[in-house]
């Protein structure tokens, strides 16, 4: 009786152990979660009751996951909102508590006191090219993005280069992390020095090795690396969840506003 009941005990706890293990590991939903009814994998169908700023938020917030457009229903309202005041008033908040947090770090003066920047949609604004391509609506086109990043025409966001010429100036290492790939150095590096940015210290862009890889791991991974050269990452700036996510993480992180596109 008392081996049957410890069994049965251990059997429980098994079960109990395994569910909360994968409450805790699934970050993003299953994909069968994000089958819209309409037929296209991976969009999500939104309620139709749900208000477009509320939408926003769960995106901001990454309640949302994993989602491929913006509701069509919501694109007048993205529009407005990366076009207008309310997408710079956000992004300068941003700015603003990164530079309060930034003047109480202690910087040992070595060098390798870094600040990591993500470039599309934290130090350049892609709105020009989304002004043309439906602000998030349409499905992702490589190709065409590929094409738009060799223009190397995109705009600073004001608030950004604000905050990274304030970073320099209080003697942080700048370093710039980002999806672009190692093809794209040339006109990403024309691009942020004709936005009025310079004097990075790195510019870390996927190599060949990294295609197959998700942004968290991807960026996990170059973080690592800096931290084993002895690098301290005190902030992160970036617009995506995948940003700032994984392991090697700064000691504090920043999210900057996107409701156009996701990264996992």
């Amino acid at each position: 009786m008392a081996q049957g009941a410890i069994f049965r005990l251990l059997i429980l706890l098994t079960v109990a152990s395994t569910s909360f293990s994968q409450s805790i590991i699934q970050t993003w939903p299953p994909k069968q979660a994000l089958l819209a009814s309409d037929g296209i994998s991976g969009h999500r169908k939104i309620p139709n009751d749900l208000n477009c700023e509320s939408w926003r938020f769960t995106v901001e917030t990454n309640d949302a996951g994993i989602w491929t457009r913006v509701p069509a229903r919501c694109v007048g309202y993205v529009k407005e909102y990366m076009t207008g005041d309310k997408y710079s008033a956000d992004s300068e908040a941003v700015a603003e508590d990164s530079l309060a947090y930034a003047k109480t770090v202690e910087l040992s003066g070595d060098g390798k006191d870094a600040w990591i920047f993500d470039i599309d949609e934290t130090l350049l604004s892609n709105v020009p090219y989304y002004t043309s391509h439906g602000f998030g609506s349409e499905i992702s086109d490589e190709d065409s993005f590929d094409n738009w990043v060799d223009m190397a025409e995109a705009p600073a966001i004001p608030a950004s280069l604000r905050l990274y010429k304030e970073l320099e100036e209080l003697g942080f290492t700048i370093i710039l992390l980002t999806g672009r790939t190692e093809v794209q150095r040339k006109a990403t590096e024309l691009n942020l020095q004709n936005a009025g940015y310079s004097n990075w210290e790195r510019l870390i862009l996927r190599a060949n090795s990294d295609h197959d890889k998700t942004a968290t791991i991807y960026k996990s991974e170059r973080r690592k690396q800096l931290e084993d050269e002895g690098y301290k990452i005190h902030g992160n700036s970036g617009d995506q969840w995948s940003d700032q996510m994984g392991f090697a993480v700064a000691k504090r992180s920043f999210k900057l506003p996107n409701p156009i596109y996701v990264i996992a």
